[in-house]
């Protein structure tokens, strides 16, 4: 189902850390590096974002990117503070703070709150439990993994409401062609005109859809083949790869290569495929990881030939710097804690045009962070 609105037009890195446990098949072809020295290092920046207007509180916040005007843009959970938390908002009040902010905020690369929006409305379903945000050609796409979240959502980025892909409590399963399936992450291909989905909690693939219409063009699972939704053994580290990607595929990106990198969470890996659907390779991380898994997202670096993967891993709560070309983890940073610099269920990666990092954290951990790049 298509709705479309009518519009009136320092905590851094010291050399090469320990080299994660993988396995890699069909090597990509990106630009070698010089020296293990080239290896970026970052240093978290403790004061970003700055405190928010009106006695706002985050939730968990489940996703970020950077936009081409180098704008971070986060989509956090309203719904997922408590009611001490938000104490003010009571009635009677029960202490003299606090109140949900908005569920998509703006941010300047200084940590500024530049506009704020978003929620249920008329004309179209808002997530009931928001996850992934993607900001391209001056849209900001939506996608929600709660019960019943079988869609997609474009809006202007003042928050005008342009399109809907799918229908909640519809979805047919990993081959249905007009709904999704709790779908966790987006991407959109400014250059085809497509938005990717990880699609994601419910079903079992990556599903391309025209951006502008929001026509189906295409999916595939696991491998490059067509997913289905049998019963699937829990991961065990011990027996041969899942054919079919476990529940989440939780993430979706594509590369200035025309590669598209989906996340396998549960699965400890990432699939290379291209874009028509053909599998390239796969490399797995972490691989005794239970649970949760270790893959939860990954974007890549901004350099020409985009030479590194920085990874988040929302169980073992740490970001790795992974060479694009062998698969291999080069260095990590952070670990499980609370502190600037540590993770508590690490959830989502973004990268800004200087090279600097941000990251978010679901759970409990309910912020955003930054991590300036220093080896520039």
């Amino acid at each position: 189902m298509i709705r479309i609105a009518r519009l009136a037009c320092i905590v851094a890195l010291s050399g090469v850390l320990a080299i994660a446990s993988i396995s890699v098949r069909a090597q990509i072809s990106v630009p070698a590096l010089e020296a293990a020295a080239d290896i970026p290092t970052f240093a978290v920046d403790p004061f970003w974002p700055k405190p928010l207007p009106n006695d706002w509180i985050l939730g968990q916040v489940a996703g970020i990117h950077v936009d081409a005007d180098d704008r971070v843009w986060i989509v956090q959970r309203p719904r997922s503070l408590t009611e001490r938390e938000l104490g003010a908002s009571q009635e009677p009040p029960l202490s003299n703070c606090c109140s949900a902010a908005p569920p998509v905020l703006e941010f300047d690369l200084s940590g500024n709150l530049l506009r704020a929006w978003g929620g249920p409305a008329e004309g179209y379903d808002w997530p009931r439990n928001e996850h992934g945000i993607h900001v391209a050609d001056g849209y900001v796409w939506l996608a929600g993994n709660g019960e019943g979240d079988n869609q997609i959502l474009k809006f202007t980025t003042d928050g005008e409401f342009v399109m809907q892909i799918g229908a909640a409590d519809s979805n047919t399963g990993s081959n249905d062609t007009a709904n999704l399936g709790r779908p966790a992450d987006l991407f959109v291909d400014t250059a085809a005109g497509e938005v990717y989905v990880a699609d994601g909690y419910g079903n079992r693939r990556v599903v391309v859809f025209d951006a502008d219409t929001g026509a189906y063009q295409r999916h595939w699972g696991a491998y490059g083949n067509r997913p289905h939704d049998d019963p699937m053994p829990a991961y065990d580290p011990a027996s041969e790869p899942s054919d079919q990607f476990a529940s989440p595929v939780h993430c979706v990106y594509v590369s200035t290569d025309r590669l598209v990198y989906a996340c396998d969470r549960a699965n400890n890996r990432y699939q290379v495929f291209r874009t028509d659907g053909t599998f390239v390779s796969e490399a797995f991380f972490e691989p005794d990881t239970l649970l949760s898994g270790s893959v939860s997202d990954l974007v890549l670096s901004n350099d020409a030939g985009q030479a590194w993967i920085f990874m988040v891993d929302g169980m073992n709560n740490e970001l790795r710097i992974v060479e694009r070309m062998s698969g291999v983890t080069r260095a990590r940073l952070g670990r499980a804690g609370r502190s600037a610099g540590q993770f508590h269920v690490v959830h989502d990666i973004a990268v800004d045009s200087q090279g600097n990092l941000y990251t978010t954290e679901v759970n409990t951990g309910q912020r955003a962070q930054k991590f300036r790049r220093v080896d520039q």
